[in-house]
């Protein structure tokens, strides 16, 4: 019995030893933070088909109309089990980022609290610039500087259904009459999704040119199993399992990533599939270009773009063999 109670002792000095002591290291910390994972891009299925559109742009030498992102609210109202918002705040960024990718030709609207607070300070003469071309040591402001926009995104996300599916099954299997183990197994399975609501307005006139409306859904799953059974005088318990689930927000940035490559696909009025066979996606991205402001929003097949856009594989880097074969072949 002494010996049982010492090892005990022993054993919870050593996790007192691992524990988070008040005093701070030699480097300043308390602890050293867990994980080595390093910083990766964060592409979506559809990333691949922007880039081949930035691509077919710089090629052709042509240049985007300029597009200006307004506010993507969250218009769900859903509350995350910790009380903050659900869904993603940052739609527009995510809009932005994917235009980037697409090579269009961006106007900053969404946030333009510093330029304006500049603008001030230079009306006010308060802003120094020694390279003015007035030559008065103050930075000028010069009518019609400021390029506008031609066309500005707006909209939002609008649906969030959870549990649209659900299923599972628990097995539980032994003998009542014996010690022998007993053994338990459960899965579950359930599906959500995502749905957004996006308009293009043309900013001279406010005419709503084009609207697109799109939902994605998202699977999660869970599996355990676990054995209980009398070992002597002992009781034994050994369980298992793990929890699965498609990130919302990554729903939500490929949704907005879809939308963006239709709109931008109608813009230099061709199909993600057509550039891709005539682009590298592996060479440079983000390149600023667009089409000739006269082919804007040109069908450029028989099939039109509701068409087009009802179907679920367009663009997609796995499901759309035409975006496939302009990855060199990566997924044949």
């Amino acid at each position: 019995m002494t010996k049982r109670i010492l090892a005990a002792a022993l054993g919870a000095i050593a996790l007192a030893g691992c524990a988070v002591t008040p005093n701070s290291g030699s480097d300043g910390r308390y602890a050293t933070p867990i994980g080595n994972a390093p910083v990766t891009p964060n592409p979506t299925p559809y990333s691949e088909a922007l880039t081949c559109l930035a691509g077919y742009a710089a090629r052709q030498g042509a240049r985007s109309p300029r597009i200006a992102v307004g506010r993507l609210s969250d218009y769900t109202g859903a509350v995350g089990p910790e009380g903050g918002p659900a869904i993603t705040q940052g739609a527009s960024l995510m809009a932005i980022s994917a235009f980037s990718k697409a090579g269009i030709n961006l106007v900053e609207r969404f946030d333009t609290s510093v330029s304006e607070l500049e603008m001030r300070y230079a009306n006010n003469r308060l802003i120094g610039d020694e390279a003015d071309r007035g030559g008065e040591g103050y930075r000028q402001i010069y009518a019609g500087s400021i390029p506008g926009s031609d066309y500005h995104l707006i909209g939002g996300i609008t649906e969030l259904n959870y549990n649209i599916r659900s299923q599972g099954v628990d097995v539980l299997g032994g003998n009542r009459l014996t010690s022998d183990p007993t053994g338990v197994f459960n899965a579950r399975m359930y599906v959500m999704n995502v749905g957004i609501d996006l308009r293009l307005i043309n900013t001279r006139t406010m005419e709503v040119v084009d609207v697109i409306s799109y939902q994605k859904q998202i699977i999660g799953r869970e599996i355990s199993a676990g054995v209980f059974s009398f070992w002597g005088d002992a009781v034994v318990d050994i369980s298992t399992g793990g929890r699965s689930m498609e990130p919302i927000q990554l729903a939500v940035r490929s949704l907005i990533e879809r939308a963006v490559l239709e709109f931008s696909s109608t813009l230099y009025g061709v199909s993600p599939g057509s550039a891709c066979l005539h682009s590298d996606p592996l060479g440079p991205t983000n390149t600023t270009g667009g089409v000739n402001t006269h082919t804007a929003y040109a069908i450029s097949s028989e099939t039109s773009n509701v068409q087009a856009r009802e179907s679920v594989g367009r663009g997609h880097e796995r499901r759309d063999r035409d975006v496939r074969v302009g990855l060199r072949g990566r997924y044949d």
